[in-house]
């Protein structure tokens, strides 16, 4: 998992092909102004803006989970927000089946930190961070850029 600034992103284009893509995304369009939904930005790339309520740590945490197929780079755009993490490797609670369909596992497993975002932050979740996200107070806005593995 990789926390930091929007700024810093370049350090990160090495470590996948898509990811200087995906922030170039970023960097080109007003994310603050982008409307709700799901949208292919380019081969490999699927952007998903979400806008809700902030969860407790413990509905949230309802929603643990991991993918096998995409990094998610989630992206701060109204916050502050907070996030659980723990490696999947200590992750012992599977919460039903892994879904091909949609990419993910859910765990009933306990967050070993949390974390918090801050507006025009990002993280870099792989497949072997499990994680929730949403968690805070008011109204969260956020981006989540799928780059497929």
């Amino acid at each position: 998992m990789i926390l930091d600034s929007l700024q810093n992103a370049p350090k990160y284009y090495g470590l996948h092909p898509n990811f200087k893509k995906a922030f170039d995304y970023v960097n080109q369009n007003d994310i603050a102004n982008l409307e709700e939904g799901a949208f292919e930005i380019g081969e490999g790339l699927k952007l998903i803006v979400i806008v809700g309520q902030g969860n407790t740590k413990e509905e949230a945490v309802k929603g643990f989970e991991c993918h096998d197929k995409n990094i998610d780079i989630q992206i701060s755009i109204k916050g502050p927000e907070t996030f659980a993490w723990k490696p999947r490797e200590k992750c012992v609670n599977p919460n039903g089946d892994y879904s091909d369909e949609r990419d993910v596992r859910f765990f009933h497993d306990a967050p070993d930190t949390f974390f918090e975002m801050q507006e025009k932050q990002f993280a870099i979740l792989f497949s072997e961070d499990v994680h929730t996200a949403m968690i805070g107070e008011g109204t969260l806005k956020k981006i989540v850029i799928k780059v497929k593995i």
